[in-house]
């Protein structure tokens, strides 16, 4: 594990900066408003609290493989929008006021899914956010020699089909991440271990207690009351469906933003980047818009992902306001701010995924 050098941006941003938090401010004082969560989002986690619970206890209730499939995939699918909708605001501390409010909740809402929050938030919140699209510095993008990400990554001959393929690699990211990368964490074999907020003995306790209730939940629980209906092979061959078609859509939405901007970095021998932090965002990052617009809501803002890096620690059901407000600023800083269909962002994706498939130098 090879420690990097802080990496610093040129601060040539300061009169965008000013302009967007300024109208930004602007938006709340005229609406009397925060940035935090309000009654609004709570009844949104309590209704997905409570669509999870229905879809979990109705898995309980089949006896045929089929229709516990049906059932449990709704279970872990909306296990995986409470990690859109609550885990990502809470690990920004933008949905309760309180840092250790947003712990706690965190730490309920990613049972069913079965992620562990603060490795999540160490790994999307310090390293992603800070350094995304930077070889080496974002996780996001690390080398796993299956699946080319960026132009300075090594190259293989299959990678030619990655653009095919890629579906199968994003939809192994939970269970990767779940049972391998969340465990190397813990263990301190990477860089997140010493960024975590709960370390040691502490640490360990509150991610075993959270392992072993989604353990409980998702598989234990299922196989003690549906045995010998549903076999313990084919319990756990719908868990990881379930899972890997839930992070298929995850990848997709959130990752693929940054594929579709194409634009990656190294980091230079020695001084900071040769721009500004917020033209940064804008060159590796876009805004897009499901049909139809209200869809964006239950995806937790997650479509407006440009809008996300540019305000991290506002609660989603302000993006769309901030993202108008985006656009009438940046092009007063000569800014080109675009916001895609989302036929648009799945044909750049693949153009991505094509280009960074084809041999370097053809």
């Amino acid at each position: 594990m090879t420690a990097l050098r802080p990496l610093a941006f040129q601060r040539d941003d300061s009169g965008l900066h000013r302009a967007l938090m300024q109208a930004a401010q602007h938006y709340l004082a005229e609406n009397r408003d925060h940035r935090f969560a309000d009654r609004g989002m709570l009844a949104k986690v309590l209704l997905l609290l409570a669509l999870c619970a229905f879809c979990y206890g109705l898995s309980l209730q089949q006896h045929n493989l089929w229709a516990f499939f049906a059932c449990y995939f709704g279970f872990i699918f909306i296990g995986m929008f409470l990690t859109v909708n609550v885990v990502h605001d809470a690990s920004h501390n933008a949905f309760f006021r309180q840092p250790w409010a947003n712990r706690w909740l965190n730490c309920l809402v990613s049972i069913p899914l079965g992620l562990d929050p603060d490795c999540w938030r160490v790994r999307h919140v310090i390293f992603h956010h800070a350094h995304n699209n930077i070889e080496h510095y974002d996780p996001d993008i690390d080398a796993n020699g299956v699946l080319r990400q960026t132009p300075f990554q090594h190259w293989r001959p299959f990678m030619r089909a990655q653009r095919f393929y890629w579906p199968l690699v994003a939809a192994m990211t939970f269970p990767y991440y779940i049972w391998l990368f969340d465990w190397l964490d813990r263990a301190g074999r990477t860089r997140v271990a010493a960024r975590m907020a709960q370390r040691g003995i502490r640490g360990w306790s509150v991610f075993l207690m959270g392992k072993t209730a989604h353990v409980l939940l998702a598989l234990a629980i299922p196989c003690y009351l549906l045995s010998p209906a549903i076999g313990v092979g084919q319990l756990v061959l719908v868990y990881l469906l379930s899972q890997m078609l839930s992070s298929l859509l995850f990848v997709m939405l959130i990752i693929g933003t940054h594929w579709a901007k194409a634009k990656f970095y190294q980091a230079p021998a020695q001084g900071p980047l040769p721009h500004g932090w917020y033209h940064h965002v804008f060159a590796t990052t876009f805004d897009w818009f499901p049909r139809p617009r209200w869809l964006g809501y239950w995806l937790g803002g997650a479509n407006l992902h440009l809008t996300h890096h540019l305000f991290p620690h506002w609660s989603h059901r302000h993006y769309p306001a901030l993202s108008r407000i985006i656009a009438e600023v940046a092009p007063r800083f000569g800014i080109d701010y675009r916001v895609l269909a989302l036929g648009e962002l799945l044909h750049l994706q693949q153009r991505f995924l094509s280009a960074m498939g084809r041999k370097p130098g053809e």
